[in-house]
């Protein structure tokens, strides 16, 4: 039996090199799906570790309550797009965020809204996100600090005070090298008094801070954006073994404030970020089976093309297999060597494909942490088990009825095609 298979390996190779060229035009579509799959479940994996190690700065006694469009959960489609496609939810404001301190768990709290201005400093012009939060925002998000002057006071804050705290980029495009403190910006037609300057951050979830304009809360709802409503509010628990029992009781607080008592009209979301992780973990994990699942169709164009080869293999071989099996040949013997032509063709595609991932990883890496995102795509065992299984089972798949078809071939009826 060892040395029956030990032959048709053989007999497969000899074919394989017979004919290179085919062999070779077989394998591209193999290593395209392999190396495919190989890059896309390594990205995958990295921008979904990205994503959680930047929530690890929020710390895990954060509790998050945003507005949300009602009739929709808070991690649905319907909510995200709904927002994105300018349903604007009103009914979170600064009172709550006031009604929540009052709350036995609840340690400190920050709120903010956001918009987006052209912000202009002698003719230099540049668009800016604009982040307006609570003067203690700092404290409750401690990765928020001041490299150079301070941040603003919660008296200015009350009063609607025009003043700003500005992040790096945003320093070096208006003012380079100058000093920035105490010189005025234009935003929307008004001046900004530059009180300070955040301290380097870089890219938080995608969003780049550095690129930010801190302002009182209150300045940009009055001033700016003309509205009377917030964004978010975070909470900071003092206990953290209580923090499940605690967003139970914010959202009790909420539902009572808001006056939702039932599911479907509730108009906010209450997230620790336990569950944001979760939530993270399972929207990537979906994704990166969505686009395997359409990555492998190009492996299915590969295994097409090896059905079609084994196919004209079959054809041209027509009188070998007549021969082989009028010499002695079993139908099992003619359906192992064909067979293993189309795994070997596929194995050898699996083995480039994740070489040539593994090196497309390298590359991705690199430009990545150009673009100043720390991300590295791995080559895990997962992402190699899977290239290789995958490509076998393809092979199998494919290979299997070409070479069904060449053992069921009459011998007599074989060497009369000849």
């Amino acid at each position: 039996m060892l040395k029956q298979m030990i032959l048709s390996i053989r007999l497969a190779f000899r074919n394989l090199h017979n004919n290179k060229g085919r062999t070779i035009l077989t394998l591209v579509g193999v290593v395209i799906g392999i190396m495919s799959i190989i890059v896309i479940n390594s990205s995958g994996q990295a921008v979904k570790s990205y994503v959680l190690s930047e929530f690890e700065s929020y710390g895990d006694d954060i509790i998050q309550i945003e507005p949300k469009v009602p009739s929709t959960s808070a991690v649905s489609s319907g909510n995200a797009a709904g927002q994105a496609m300018g349903i604007q939810i009103t009914t979170l404001k600064e009172s709550d965020a006031k009604e929540l301190e009052r709350l036995s768990n609840v340690k400190g709290y920050a709120y903010g809204t956001i918009g987006q201005e052209i912000v202009s400093y002698k003719g230099e012009n540049k668009k800016a996100l604009i982040f307006g939060v609570s003067a203690n925002y700092p404290a409750i998000d401690s990765a928020t600090k001041v490299s150079e002057g301070n941040f603003y006071t919660e008296n200015e804050d009350r009063n609607l005070a025009q003043v700003v705290v500005i992040g790096k980029d945003i320093k070096d495009v208006l003012f380079g090298s100058d000093n920035a403190i105490g010189k005025n910006i234009r935003i929307k037609g008004m001046n900004f008094k530059v009180i300070g300057v955040a301290e380097e951050r870089g890219a938080v979830t995608f969003v780049n801070y550095d690129e930010m304009i801190y302002m009182p809360a209150r300045t940009l709802q009055k001033k700016v954006l003309g509205v009377d409503y917030i964004k978010f509010i975070t909470v900071e628990v003092e206990d953290v073994g209580k923090i499940e029992a605690t967003a139970a009781e914010i959202a009790d607080t909420m539902k009572r404030l808001h006056k939702t008592y039932k599911p479907e009209q509730e108009d906010f979301l209450v997230m620790t970020m336990q569950e944001a992780r979760k939530m993270i973990d399972d929207i990537f994990g979906t994704i990166t089976i969505l686009l395997l699942a359409l990555t492998s169709i190009s492996l299915v164009v590969g295994g097409v093309g090896i059905m079609n080869v084994m196919y004209v293999a079959v054809v041209e071989r027509t009188f070998e297999i007549g021969l082989r099996k009028a010499l002695g040949a079993r139908s099992k013997n003619v359906l192992r060597q064909f067979l293993f032509e189309a795994v070997i063709i596929t194995v050898m595609g699996g083995i480039v494909g994740v070489i040539l991932g593994f090196l497309a990883n390298l590359l991705l890496s690199y430009v990545f942490n150009l673009l100043g995102f720390e991300l590295k795509l791995p080559l895990t065992l997962n992402s190699i088990l899977l290239g290789v299984c995958f490509s076998a089972a393809t092979g199998i798949i494919f290979g299997y009825y070409p070479a069904l078809k060449a053992s069921r071939l009459s011998p007599m009826e074989a060497m009369r095609k000849e």
